[in-house]
């Protein structure tokens, strides 16, 4: 079904969101060419300066996610959308090394942070009982944007000139300020009162916590699989065509937007959560040794193989998603929740940043036999989750009903 919530709070979130992820589609799919053919960098300057300054923009996660926590988080939502346009039409000045690398970490520290504080606005927006259903929502709803934006983006890239480049990158910093503009229209959300001191770093002390999420970072690599490794296997192990490439993130996409909502059910409670994930990893590591396969297969076999496996990759992935977001939820202090939001995060997008170059040793240089390796891993690691899990609730405080505080 398509992700139409009913009028309130939740349709103005989601057209905040549709109007962001717009805008996502248009970079995305013309950053590449706006900063080799027009700004005139090489590509390799481009991949590296990237791979930069999303680590350090790591760095803005925590510290945003704990603000969140201690201020409305529509408003500051709000207020690093405004920021992000300015940064995103700044790449129009971009004229040296130099001054894309202090764009695209500005860039990326506000891309970091503004996922903690959007973790928090969810969770604010939608209270304990429906912030999984709204994280699923809101997924499915991006994956339309971007699936515009880049369709959108098309035309500049057929087009092939400057002037049409420079339109992507200003339709960028519109998209931002009117996913501003409809933020606005949610109501204030005071945070949370407690009656004891806060403690900010208190997330990265919490060993059991940390164990949960790095699980969920562990099997988090299957994102690396589906925009990377398996495009790069398919064009130098497979004798598929190259534009086989579109039609699995098609597919990918087209049942992510149909299926996310749908299978987000379960995984609103911790218990069910982590047996969600477990079913995740298992459903993941299955994927991989078939995805392998497709290396021996005729064309019409292997195309086939490709395309009914990522309809189970997919599942696998919209499980996991939800699990995640259901699990960090959960497992977060009531007073402390884009904080913690944050450090999950953190973990993520180390294992992202770290996942390219692993993964394309082990499964590339590996052949079957790393395919197989990382099967393993994500099997093991999902079916670790239920004790992890059991051991983080072991160590949470008896539950309280805390009041707002007053604006």
């Amino acid at each position: 079904m398509l992700p139409v919530p009913p009028p309130g709070e939740l349709r103005t979130l989601s057209a905040a969101t549709l109007a962001n992820t717009v805008g996502t589609g248009l970079w995305v799919a013309g950053s590449a060419l706006y900063l080799t053919r027009v700004v005139g960098l090489s590509p390799s300057t481009v991949g590296v300066g990237l791979t930069i300054a999303g680590l350090v923009g790591l760095a803005a996660s925590v510290p945003l996610g704990g603000l969140a926590d201690r201020r409305d988080p529509r408003t500051l939502r709000a207020a690093l959308q405004v920021l992000q346009a300015g940064v995103a039409g700044a790449y129009l000045l971009v004229d040296s090394v130099t001054l894309f690398l202090v764009v695209a970490v500005l860039d990326a520290l506000l891309v970091s942070g503004n996922l903690a504080v959007r973790a928090a606005l969810i969770a604010a927006v939608a209270g304990p009982a429906g912030r999984v259903h709204a994280f699923a929502t809101l997924r499915a709803v991006a994956n339309v944007g971007i699936a515009v934006g880049a369709a959108v983006a098309g035309f500049a890239l057929a087009a092939d000139t400057r002037a049409a480049y420079d339109l992507l990158v200003v339709g960028d910093a519109v998209t931002y300020l009117l996913s501003a503009a409809l933020l606005m229209r949610l109501p204030a959300y005071p945070p949370t009162r407690v009656t004891g001191p806060r403690r900010p770093g208190r997330p990265l002390r919490d060993l059991p916590f940390l164990a949960v999420s790095g699980a969920s970072a562990v099997l988090s690599l299957h994102w690396v699989v589906l925009t990377l490794v398996l495009p790069l296997w398919l064009v130098g192990h497979t004798d598929a065509p190259p534009v086989t490439v579109s039609a699995v993130l098609l597919v990918n996409t087209v049942l992510t937007v149909l299926l996310a909502v749908r299978l987000s059910r379960g995984a609103s409670r911790t218990g069910s959560a982590a047996a969600t994930m477990r079913r995740a990893g298992l459903v993941l590591a299955a994927t991989m040794p078939l995805y392998a396969a497709t290396a021996s297969l005729p064309v019409p076999l292997a195309v086939g193989l490709l395309l009914l496996t990522t309809v189970a990759y997919t599942i696998g992935d919209l499980w996991h998603g939800t699990a995640g977001a259901g699990l960090a939820y959960d497992l977060a202090a009531p007073d402390a929740v884009g904080t913690y939001q944050g450090v999950d995060g953190l973990l993520a997008g180390l294992a992202r940043a770290i996942g390219p170059a692993l993964l394309t040793v082990v499964v590339l240089g590996g052949g079957t036999g790393g395919w197989l390796a990382l099967g393993v891993l994500f099997a093991v690691t999902g079916l670790a989750v239920p004790a992890l899990t059991r051991r983080a609730l072991s160590t949470r405080p008896a539950p309280s009903t805390p009041g707002p505080a007053a604006p």
